[in-house]
């Protein structure tokens, strides 16, 4: 079990969304909460909201684009000034596109890798090494289904968020060899009522539902408190792994069958953008 209480816990993507969740729940079970974001108006309403809810400490928000190296740096700078050594750290900050192959600019598709897995390069890399001088730690990084199996409309998205898979995997890895104090945690949620999936379908609620962003954040919460290394949402998405076994085209008909080929169709994502114009996937 992991104490909460206590820690600091940084939180990209923090103003909005599962992230705001995140560090509202965090604060509420007595954490120091630092939000970091690329919006600042919503960033201060945010980190006001989670000082709000903390018992035992307080929260702090950093604005920061985590797709730019060294403000990363300096946001991981600040955040050891307000806060000090960060105990548990969440990767939470994304974006999507939400366009077919032929549709997407080479704008789209570095600005999609940038936030959803360079990022969590630059951000880990800020609080990794401290951790691991300490023995004890935990890097939390929202990946999503999309990681699992490749969709329409989102080819830039689902190559990402493998790349977030693989990013934990290795990680892991590699941490249970030097540093096994310090913890991973993959989560891999299907669509999550955030807005920046809205339009989004499902052919079948009661296997794949529509996930709501709160419930989200409770079971990521959890997840840290249990150390579990590995969250998928909801159970069925636990059986994609054993489904690649199947040959191509029966795993193919299988994605049909249950409409995970046809979710994107009506897609609109969310109606505002952060002030660079990203669309924020949590």
């Amino acid at each position: 079990m992991t104490t909460i209480s206590g820690k600091t816990v940084v939180v990209t993507g923090g103003a909005a969304g599962i992230g705001r969740l995140v560090a509202l729940k965090m604060a509420a079970r007595g954490a120091t909460a630092v939000l970091w974001d690329v919006d600042e108006a919503r960033l201060e309403r945010a980190t006001e909201e989670v000082s709000e809810a903390a018992e035992a400490a307080t929260a702090h928000g950093v604005v920061c684009d985590v797709s730019d190296r060294e403000a990363v740096a300096g946001a991981a700078a600040r955040t050891a000034e307000l806060a000090g050594p960060v105990d548990i750290l969440v990767n939470n900050a994304g974006v999507v596109s939400g366009k077919f192959f032929v549709d997407l600019t080479p704008a789209d598709i570095e600005r999609t890798f940038a936030v959803n897995a360079l990022s969590l390069f630059w951000v880990t890399g800020a609080f990794l090494p401290q951790m691991i001088a300490r023995g004890s730690g935990h890097i939390v990084t929202v990946a999503s289904a999309a990681g699992l199996i490749g969709t329409p409309k989102e080819t830039d998205y689902a190559a990402s968020k493998f790349a977030a898979f693989g990013f934990d995997e290795a990680l892991r890895q590699e941490l249970r060899r030097s540093a096994p104090g310090v913890l991973t945690t993959v989560v891999c949620p299907y669509y999550v009522d955030t807005g920046m999936f809205a339009g989004v379908k499902t052919r079948f609620p009661l296997l794949l539902p529509i996930l709501k962003e709160d419930r989200v954040a409770t079971k990521i919460v959890r997840a840290v408190q249990l150390n579990r290394r590995r969250l998928f949402m909801p159970p069925m998405v636990y059986t994609t792994p054993p489904l690649r076994l199947l040959p191509v085209p029966l795993f193919d008909l299988v994605s049909d069958l249950f409409g995970v080929n046809a979710c994107m169709d009506d897609f609109v994502g969310r109606a505002g953008t952060t002030p660079d114009g990203r669309e924020e996937s949590r």
